[in-house]
């Protein structure tokens, strides 16, 4: 069973700056989405969804902020941090944030709420399901022994830096 999570005055603050940065992005001509990455008491870095602005379909917020987080830190790992999202981050955002290593995430806006406005994560979720060869973006499969070479060489690479 999992523990209650109290959600503090500061907890609430940075989900409405979360909210904020999302409004003020749509007068900008950008997506409504905004995330803010707080370390402790401080705020390490925002984002907005700039997607249509930057012509990258991986400007999600979230994406955004974990990048500019990460510069300001010098560092790949966000483990002492915790996202605020005006929305329960995507399949692809909440990848990344695992790949962070955050240690908690705060979303207003569910999924649902993103469905109603024709932002729907659903088929993403429903082609995950499938066999890798019967999805509408076809994943096939390559052996090659050159690809597992580098593999080999990352594990037994001695001076590696894990992540």
């Amino acid at each position: 069973m999992s523990e209650k999570i109290e959600i503090s005055d500061a907890d609430v603050r940075f989900m409405e700056m979360a909210a904020e940065i999302a409004e003020k992005n749509i007068d900008r001509g950008g997506g409504s989405f905004g995330a803010v990455i707080v370390r402790g008491a401080e705020v390490v870095a925002t984002g907005a969804n700039t997607v249509t602005l930057s012509n990258d379909p991986t400007a999600h917020a979230e994406v955004n902020a974990i990048r500019e987080a990460c510069r300001q830190l010098g560092t790949f790992s966000l483990k002492d941090c915790i996202v605020y999202s005006s929305c329960e981050p995507c399949p692809m955002c909440l990848s990344a944030l695992y790949w962070a290593g955050v240690k908690r995430i705060y979303f207003g806006n569910t999924k649902e709420d993103a469905d109603a406005i024709n932002f729907s994560d659903g088929f993403i979720y429903k082609e995950l399901e499938k066999p890798r060869v019967d999805r509408v973006l076809p994943c096939i499969h390559i052996e090659s022994e050159k690809n597992i070479r580098a593999f080999q060489k990352w594990a037994a690479k001695k001076d590696k830096i894990e992540y």
